[in-house]
């Protein structure tokens, strides 16, 4: 009798390699138990390690990034990636001038990853005096004051309108409409070449990380919340319906691949139990609940230590959302949420980077063991995953959950 599967085409094979991928995704984050442990390595400059490019290269040329990301997919054999986690593109910051990244190349070295540039609480691209815009509309504060202090090529409202900055506009928006299109081919090659899944669609951030990231920085926030509470608290709620929007614009139509939070500072220590708890949280959890409300969950990429917020987090309703380890103890976050969320990562990056394949084979049987033992569980490490991660142990790694990690 024929064997079917030994007579398909490189397009049916990667066609059931990708249903199968998918299902064996969703059933995880959807707290289930699939055939196997799906992998979904969050790889940046890894990737470009791995295809020989430098960081200068996919910073440069979001093609080369996208290349790269596919290459490691098919390789690796993952079942689901990020179509480029080196997110910044030259081309779309150098349109206007932006002022808070640290390009490759540029302001850093060529093969250092993206950085960005903190400012000083004097120069905060928005200041104490600014709040009351920012809350009456923000999208006008946006357009009219924030712009011009963090672009270098956008004039002041009231001042001459120049040549630069009516050609960043266009430059901006052709850089912008040319690199997000881009996105879609990604996730069409990378099911067509591989059967690869792209593991997220749509993106989210807190309002109150908003405000630290790109307004006052942290600095100024943490002198915020102290001297100006109730401004914070309702800059937040303006902010909110507006973050929202962001997040379901981008969302996956057919609910299968999360939104991603991507959690920075608005946790214990770098705030207060009270401040997460009047201002960060009540903020946030109405947006994931409306975004839950619509059939999406969301991944909290949960950068650094969160566990101080886990009782919190239990407050939203099962299976609204999977939470991703990073600095925490995998093993705690899944006594304490484990039966309400899938759970990603909690992988070291330092012991992928630096380990040795037997230990980082030795950790990943206790993970696999214990905090995956009744599904609900996605392979990743802790972090996103940056050049100095070895190419041996990422192979060992991926080796080791696609033989252990069968249920």
């Amino acid at each position: 009798m024929t064997d079917p599967v030994q007579n398909e085409t490189v397009s049916d094979r990667n066609s059931r390699l990708y249903d199968e991928r998918l299902r064996r995704y969703v059933t995880a984050m959807r707290n289930g138990k699939p055939d196997r442990i799906p992998m979904r390595p969050f790889v940046a400059e890894f990737a470009a390690k791995y295809a020989g490019y430098t960081c200068q290269e996919v910073t440069h040329d979001y093609e080369k990034a996208f290349a790269a990301a596919r290459k490691c997919a098919a390789d690796f054999d993952w079942d689901a990636v990020v179509g480029n986690m080196v997110y910044v593109w030259t081309g779309l910051t150098q349109a206007i001038g932006l002022k808070y990244y640290g390009v490759p190349g540029i302001d850093v070295p060529p093969d250092t990853g993206f950085q960005y540039h903190e400012p000083s609480e004097e120069n905060a691209f928005m200041q104490p005096d600014d709040y009351d815009a920012l809350i009456a509309d923000p999208t006008a504060f946006l357009f009219n004051v924030w712009l011009p202090r963090v672009s270098s090529d956008v004039a002041p409202i009231g001042s001459p309108a120049t040549y630069r900055n009516n050609l960043s506009f266009l430059k901006g928006g052709m850089a912008m409409w040319n690199y997000f299109m881009g996105f879609g081919r990604q996730v069409d090659l990378l099911r067509t070449e591989s059967g690869t899944v792209h593991a997220i669609s749509g993106i989210l951030k807190a309002p109150m990380d908003i405000l630290a990231d790109k307004l006052r920085g942290y600095v100024g926030l943490c002198m915020d919340l102290h001297e100006r509470p109730e401004k914070v608290r309702k800059a937040c709620e303006a902010l909110a319906p507006h973050l929202l929007h962001v997040a379901l614009s981008g969302a996956d139509p057919q609910k299968n691949v999360p939104i991603t939070i991507w959690m920075h500072r608005g946790c214990v220590p770098f705030v207060s139990y009270k401040h997460f708890n009047e201002i960060y949280w009540p903020t946030l959890k109405p947006i994931v609940l409306e975004i839950w409300r619509r059939g999406h969950q969301t991944l909290f990429y949960a950068e650094g230590k969160w566990g101080a917020h886990l009782d919190a987090f239990a407050e939203l309703p099962d299976g609204s959302i999977i939470y991703h380890v990073d600095q925490d103890d995998v093993f705690e976050v899944h006594k304490k949420i484990g039966h309400k969320f899938a759970i990603s990562g909690g992988i070291p990056n330092v012991l992928l980077s630096f380990g040795k394949p037997k230990e980082i084979r030795e950790y990943c049987k206790k993970v696999i063991d214990s905090v995956a033992r009744d599904g609900g569980y996605i392979m990743d490490a802790s972090a996103i995953m940056q050049n100095d991660m070895s190419v041996e142990n990422m192979r060992a790694w991926t080796e080791f959950t696609h033989e252990y990690g069968v249920y």
